[in-house]
């Protein structure tokens, strides 16, 4: 194993957007087994701080790994094409007019039915669009399509939050 690997590579996995969840979490647990600092407390504090190094490491490539949003950016990265969302703000008119809406429906939802209704449309957007972000990823290799698709995978991911926070709101 290197430090410097890719995520995929130190998992041991096909660098590509599809990825079976099951199989990143256990092979998440068997690195983790493979590099506890425990595992190397006879051998001093300088193995100790190396397998810190490590364990930190496999969790930062799990924690983008096992999500789909942050491993389709990471995917975009590594073909460089970053998704720069901070500085890139730029979005599809279509795009801005929808989350304008669900917006005015997030405020103007009177209880959960409201609420409900309108979280399975995201879901089913969010759905869609994670289809087409694996199929410009892993089919197409459409790395600067699948930026912009990861960027309002963000965007609705953000407002999911926002309606996550709106049902706890009903729900007190």
């Amino acid at each position: 194993m290197n430090l410097q690997s890719t995520d995929f590579e130190l998992f041991g996995l096909t660098q590509q957007f599809a990825q079976d969840r099951a199989v990143v979490d256990a092979r998440w647990k068997e690195l983790q087994r493979e590099a506890h600092p425990d595992k190397f407390a006879a051998h001093g504090a300088a193995a100790q701080r190396v397998a810190m190094q490590w364990s930190v490491r496999i969790n930062e490539a799990y924690q983008r790994l096992k999500a789909p949003l942050q491993r389709a950016a990471y995917l975009c990265e590594l073909a460089g094409s970053p998704v720069n969302a901070h500085s890139n703000t730029a979005m599809p008119a279509a795009f801005l007019m929808q989350q304008m809406q669900w917006r005015e429906e997030l405020d103007e939802a009177q209880c959960t039915d409201d609420l409900d209704a309108l979280r399975e449309n995201v879901d089913a957007v969010q759905k869609d669009l994670l289809l087409v972000c694996a199929r410009q990823l892993d089919e197409l290799h459409d790395y600067g399509a699948a930026v912009q698709s990861v960027r309002s995978l963000m965007f609705i991911e953000k407002f999911a939050h926002d309606l996550d926070l709106a049902f706890d709101k009903l729900e007190i």
